[in-house]
């Protein structure tokens, strides 16, 4: 289940909090859950395949051994849903949408929006998203020399995106404000609350929902106005309206009754694919370029690639831009967007020998299982190379799961996957970035990966010189 990274003699270990030798009692866990998750976890998570606890009653097995993965999210799908305590965490706001839905309700949306997230479509948002692209590069032309918080830039860039490519008749608002929102939504919900973890009705006041209250006043106007937009649109020249998400989810039907979705349905959906479609790939593309800022080989061989390969047809593009698809798959091994799936099991089961109690909390922490000693080489340390040619192929499917796996992956992970590679691609290409001093990276979760405090990075226009073939040919070495 081991494989190595031949090609790679890097040692560099990007931020990361370090295990806790022993399990916290349980006001540390409170308290350490609601600020930063990461921190809670301990060597025996990285360490055993299964490690079981109990919070208060309930049964907690936390997995990181790939063939029980497989069972709870694809043989057993059946025995296991979203729990109550993800149920909880994402009911502001998502709820009723793609991400939370259940049965039925969740097959029809599924079906429904798979079109637009077709292999063939997301190439064809291709030179959107380059057009996207090259407006930030016009921007930071301007910024020579200068210290840039790259996360609130690239999060500009990714709702940009979305306006060109899923909501082509735009956010209905400023999206500035939209980026601002969104922020404060996620620092809002993102920690999780010691009344979720106990269990507590859901009538008891929450801070976090409080806190997100605002946000989702805003949203409401906001979708609201998009919504009526789109009616009138579709009312006056239906065949004049584009075939975007916004479209196909207010023609969706279910096939059976010929419903359509609930306004809070439609709703929900669209908060989960603005806040999906931008903030994960914008943590995404900030840990790639820091990631890439300390280690000069790598910069050097992805640059390379992107002087190569830019010169062919922009829809292939992404396809061409193996070494930069390998510092994204590296990237997200290391910081995943989600940072752990769970489920609650509806019946007993068995999974690596533990004995399953109904009601059981199962969680996959993708953090721990990307970082696992029994299950990669030198698991903390920044080497892009495991995902290139055979080495990939030796990654167990279920010890490496960014966007998850099964029915329920991540409907847009090659959306998310081509404008990522051709992000990180065109930065590399154009620019050199350095850290600012004194600003200290961590890795911070709520709700998605994020880095605390932003990424403050130095913008420099790269020279030609700058560029030395031949170490696209060497193995990758840190500055």
């Amino acid at each position: 289940m081991n494989f190595a990274s031949v090609a790679s003699f890097e040692n560099w270990r990007p931020p990361a909090p370090t295990p806790r030798p022993t399990p916290l009692g349980l006001f540390g866990l409170l308290r350490t859950i609601y600020n930063n998750p990461l921190e809670a976890w301990t060597q025996a998570h990285f360490e055993q395949p299964v490690v079981t606890s109990r919070l208060f009653r309930t049964q907690v097995v936390v997995l990181s051994e790939p063939s029980a993965i497989r069972r709870v999210l694809l043989d057993n799908t059946g025995n296991y849903r979203k729990d109550w305590l993800q149920q909880r965490v994402l009911s502001n706001g998502l709820n009723g949408g793609l991400l939370t839905a259940e049965g039925e309700q969740w097959r029809m949306q599924r079906r429904s929006l798979s079109a637009v997230f077709a292999r063939r479509t997301v190439a064809s948002f291709a030179p959107a998203m380059m057009a996207a692209i090259e407006a930030l590069v016009a921007r930071w032309r301007n910024c020579e020399g200068q210290a840039v918080d790259i996360s609130a830039d690239i999060t500009r860039l990714t709702l940009d995106v979305l306006r060109r490519t899923i909501f082509s008749e735009g956010l209905g608002g400023d999206p500035e404000e939209f980026r601002v929102v969104m922020t404060e939504f996620f620092n809002a919900i993102g920690r999780i609350d010691a009344l979720d973890l106990i269990g507590a009705p859901n009538f008891l006041p929450r801070w976090g929902r409080w806190q997100a209250r605002s946000a989702l006043r805003f949203f409401d106007a906001a979708i609201d106005r998009i919504i009526a937009t789109r009616r009138q649109s579709l009312a006056e020249d239906p065949a004049a309206v584009p075939k975007d998400i916004l479209t196909l989810l207010l023609q969706a039907q279910d096939p059976d009754t010929g419903h359509g979705m609930s306004e809070a349905e439609v709703r929900a959906n669209i908060i989960t694919f603005i806040s999906a479609g931008h903030e994960t790939t914008a943590n995404t593309l900030s840990w790639a370029v820091y990631l890439l800022s300390q280690s000069a080989a790598w910069r050097e061989r992805v640059t390379a690639e992107a002087e190569r390969e830019f010169e062919g047809p922009i829809e292939t593009l992404a396809d061409r831009l193996v070494e930069a698809r390998a510092v994204i798959d590296e990237t997200v091994r290391l910081y995943p967007p989600i940072a752990a799936i769970s489920r609650s099991a509806i019946g007993a089961d068995e999974l690596a020998g533990i004995a399953v109690e109904p009601g059981a909390l199962i969680a996959i922490p993708t953090y721990v299982l990307h970082r696992h000693r029994l299950l990669w080489d030198r698991p903390d340390v920044f080497d892009p190379g495991r995902f290139l040619k055979v080495q990939r192929e030796t990654i167990d499917r279920y010890a490496y799961l960014p966007f998850g796996v099964g029915p329920r992956i991540c409907i847009g992970a090659t959306f998310a996957v081509q404008e990522a590679t051709l992000v990180l691609a065109s930065i590399v290409k154009h620019f050199r970035l350095e850290l600012a001093a004194g600003h200290e990276v961590k890795p911070i979760l709520r709700v998605t990966l994020r880095p605390q405090g932003g990424m403050p990075m130095v913008v420099r226009k790269r020279a030609a010189e700058d560029l030395h073939p031949r170490a696209a040919l060497q193995p990758a070495n840190v500055a």
